[in-house]
């Protein structure tokens, strides 16, 4: 029975163990929703978890949301308590997959890919595509991307009043370096 077993442990969870796998937890992660004449809105989180199957490209990252800095603490208040509600909703999720990945094909050249895959922010999961740069050096993997998200989308709703201060479009850019686990 213990022999059956083990078996089928080995089976079921192998093809984890095979996998080669990069990670990084101090992956930067920034978004921008500023418009002319007002002040920047701008926030930097560089405590983002992010795993990277290289032999199949699926990855996955995670942001507590709580993590982003902004440079006026009133707006970081705000963001937290009245746009992203991260007492309801503490962390941002992606979960997507590097399109035509072959690690045997990176270099110290970067690559250009493509990223597809749901980001979950405010409870909503969307689509996301996202333009990266990929490259291999001294054993690790680099990884620079961004991509457009509308809080609409993630029912972020902005008030009125300051509807004008907030860009409908956000700029998301994303910076990891990954290391073997």
């Amino acid at each position: 029975m213990k022999k059956t077993a083990l078996i089928m442990f080995s089976i079921l969870f192998g093809n984890m163990v095979l996998a080669q796998k990069y990670s990084s937890k101090t992956g930067k992660v920034t978004f921008e929703a500023s418009v002319p004449l007002f002040e920047d809105v701008f926030a930097q989180d560089n405590s983002n978890t992010v795993i990277l199957n290289s032999d199949t490209g699926e990855m996955a990252s995670v942001s507590i949301v709580k993590n982003f800095k902004f440079k006026v603490k009133l707006m970081e208040e705000h963001f937290n308590e009245s746009y992203a509600e991260t007492a309801k909703y503490p962390k941002t999720t992606f979960k997507g997959k590097v399109l035509n990945f072959d690690k045997t094909k990176l270099t110290a050249n970067p690559q250009k890919y493509t990223i597809q895959g749901t980001l979950n922010f405010h409870g909503v999961d969307k689509p996301v595509s996202s333009a990266a740069t990929i490259y291999a050096k001294d054993g690790k993997i680099y990884m620079q991307g961004n991509f457009v998200a509308k809080p609409a989308d993630f029912k972020v709703t902005i008030p009125k009043m300051v509807m004008k201060k907030v860009a409908e479009n956000v700029n998301v850019e994303y910076s990891y370096t990954l290391a073997k686990q």
